[in-house]
C-alpha cells in the first residue's frame, strides 16, 4: 500500500471514529477512560498535539470543537452527566494520569 492510501485510510478511519463516539452519547467520557484509558478529550488533545507539531496553531477550545463538532461547554451541558460512586471508584483505581 502506498503511503497516500495508508494516510486516507488512517484519516477515514478516524472521522468513523468521531462519528461513532458522537452517535454515541450515551456512553460517558469516564466509561471510555475507565475501559479504554482514553475519551472524546483525549482524542481532541491529540489532535491538538498532532496539529501543534505541524505549526497549527489550536487551543484546547478548538480542538475539542474540531472533535466534538460543536463546542465542549455545550456538548457537555446536553450529554455529560454525573459520574456515579461505581464510576468514580474505577476512575481512581485505574489511576491513569488524567
Amino acid at each position: 500500500m502506498d503511503q497516500q492510501t495508508r494516510i486516507e485510510l488512517e484519516a477515514a478511519a478516524f472521522r468513523r471514529l468521531r462519528q461513532h463516539l458522537s452517535d454515541r452519547t450515551d456512553v460517558q467520557n469516564i466509561d471510555l477512560m475507565n475501559l479504554a484509558g482514553f475519551c472524546r478529550n483525549c482524542l481532541a488533545r491529540w489532535y491538538q498535539e498532532e496539529a501543534e507539531k505541524r505549526d497549527v496553531k489550536m487551543s484546547q477550545a478548538e480542538a475539542r470543537e474540531a472533535f466534538y463538532g460543536m463546542p465542549y461547554d455545550v456538548w457537555r451541558d446536553m450529554y455529560q452527566t454525573e459520574a456515579d460512586d461505581d464510576q468514580k471508584a474505577a476512575f481512581a483505581k485505574a489511576d491513569q494520569g488524567h
